[in-house]
């Protein structure tokens, strides 16, 4: 790709101005740098104020002028916005003394006159430039992406050009919390109707890590959107209140899907609502689905998806989190070569009866931040499930643990216990060849894995990515590593964790890991 990527609107009126600045604003993170040139009176302090008051949430924001005070600085709810005005500096330095490299460093910076900078622009801008048209009530607006603005342009162009068959083209855009993934979101508002769009890129070229193969490609992780299409569809003609696609382009990796609302169980539970109910209508959509075997190929809207296994290799890499990222972190040493070797046996012990039990759904990430109440619906319906693009074949009990030992929440004292109860009694009442034993004892076993894999993660997003926010989770994870490890099938596992992980990991805080990483 080139190093400069541009898209031009020959003639956009203020509405156009405005809708364009919606629909960048989700798309800003911090660190970006927003040049805005043109004569006076071009549009420049238009389009900065609306983007400002999309980024703020608030079409009331006052945004004055920055020409005298030369900066005039805001909090927004995702990161600081810094409006600067070059126009009456006369030496680039001037711009250091004013705070552009903190500002960046907090959020995002708006220039206008960027000129006056005489050249000293970061590598990595968006560039718009405002011009007369010939017409007084529209501009000619010109966007050139330099550095990685210029990949992040040519998604948007590509966005665009998604948008502009759909009914959609002239909505509002708002951002939409993500997940540790290169996916994205927003929610497009239209009057009273909204739908949210899904912007999931071809995941980025990675290093083979084993036999040949990446660590996505290991662990079956969805490389676009068509797992997700062909999951979809089977969780709908199983019962279950998965998003309907409202459109899509699979090859450039964009959806609209229905929008289920911001009542995650996460949210409901910071509310202090009681989450036994909530719990319990998450547990019946398992047990629902366990009427509903998976297909070793799912087919949906032409699109054809081979649901992959969870099998020995994906199992085995997941844990190994531990050995390459949370122990180097706690310890800052490398595990030797012998310490491994006896952890992989272990394990492979483990998995060997695992993966000799009767396979079901995985959806590998039931749990609360997917998980959304509908308090309108009835049923079933009123549990909407999101993000099951990576699903897989594999041992049901994973996706109880991942509900009843949550990352993100403590679940009241007792309810683990109590619904995983009800879970056994409700399966075995509809299936008699359901194994109470057998199951609880996987429950534990992925408990363990799962607690594993999940420590190793959060290390690796504050190591490797810089993401120190989860690990304020590490404590509670381990918790849950120390409780299934009391399993008695797991006993030679607890001597390995109890004799390598140094001291107690629920002791270490996320600012502990994270000093130890910097």
């Amino acid at each position: 790709m080139s190093d400069t990527v541009s898209l031009v609107f020959e003639q956009l009126p203020e509405d156009g101005l405005r809708h364009l600045a919606r629909q960048l604003a989700p798309r800003l993170k911090t660190g970006d740098f927003l040049s805005l040139s043109g004569d006076l009176g071009a549009g420049k302090s238009t389009f900065a104020r609306f983007l400002i008051r999309a980024l703020a949430g608030r079409e009331d924001e006052e945004v004055p002028s920055p020409t005298f005070s030369l900066v005039q600085p805001y909090d927004t709810p995702r990161f600081s916005v810094h409006h600067f005005d070059f126009y009456r500096i006369s030496d680039p330095r001037e711009a250091d003394e004013l705070g552009v490299q903190d500002a960046l460093e907090s959020g995002v910076v708006l220039a206008e006159w960027p000129e006056r900078l005489d050249g000293e622009l970061p590598k990595d801008r968006l560039d718009i430039r405002f011009e007369d048209c010939g017409s007084v009530t529209a501009r000619q607006v010109a966007l050139t992406g330099h550095g990685e603005w210029s990949a992040r342009l040519q998604r948007f162009r590509q966005l665009r050009d998604f948008l502009s068959d759909t009914d959609w083209r002239e909505a509002d855009h708002t951002h939409v919390n993500g997940d540790a993934s290169t996916r994205s979101y927003a929610r497009l508002v239209k009057g009273e109707r909204g739908v949210l769009l899904m912007d999931s890129p071809k995941i980025p070229d990675e290093p083979p890590v084993r036999n040949g193969k990446t660590y996505s490609e290991i662990v079956h992780r969805a490389l676009n959107v068509r797992p997700f299409i062909a999951v979809d569809h089977a969780l709908r003609q199983a019962g279950l209140a998965a998003p309907r696609i409202v459109a899509q382009d699979p090859d450039a990796g964009f959806l609209l899907i229905e929008d289920f609302g911001d009542l995650t169980f996460t949210r409901l539970a910071e509310r202090g609502e009681d989450l036994l109910p909530l719990y319990h209508l998450a547990v019946g959509a398992l047990l629902a689905l366990r009427k509903h075997p998976p297909k070793d190929i799912l087919r949906a809207e032409g699109t054809e998806h081979v649901l992959p296994p969870y099998d020995r290799d994906a199992l085995e890499i997941e844990t190994e989190l531990v050995l390459d990222w949370l122990l180097p972190a706690a310890t800052g040493a490398k595990s030797a070569d012998e310490t491994r070797r006896a952890f992989a046996k272990l394990w492979r012990d483990q998995f060997d009866w695992l993966l000799a039990q009767p396979a079901g759904w995985v959806l590998r990430d039931f749990h609360s931040p997917n998980l959304i109440l509908r308090p309108d619906r009835e049923g079933l319906a009123r549990l909407g499930i999101i993000d099951f693009q990576d699903a897989m074949r594999g041992h049901a009990a994973y996706d109880l643990v991942s509900l009843l030992q949550d990352a993100r929440l403590d679940l009241p004292s007792g309810l683990e216990g109590e619904l995983l109860g009800y879970y056994c009694d409700a399966a075995a009442a509809q299936e008699a060849s359901f194994d109470r034993a057998a199951f609880i004892r996987a429950y534990r076993l992925l408990g363990a894995q799962r607690a594993s894999k999940i420590l190793g993660l959060f290390a690796r997003l504050a190591r490797r990515d810089g993401k120190y926010g989860y690990l304020k989770h590490i404590p509670r994870i381990a918790r849950y590593l120390r409780d299934n490890l009391q399993a008695p099938d797991l006993a030679a596992l607890k001597i390995w964790y109890d004799r390598e992980v140094p001291g107690d990991l629920t002791q270490l805080t996320g600012a502990t890991l994270a000093e130890r990483q910097r």
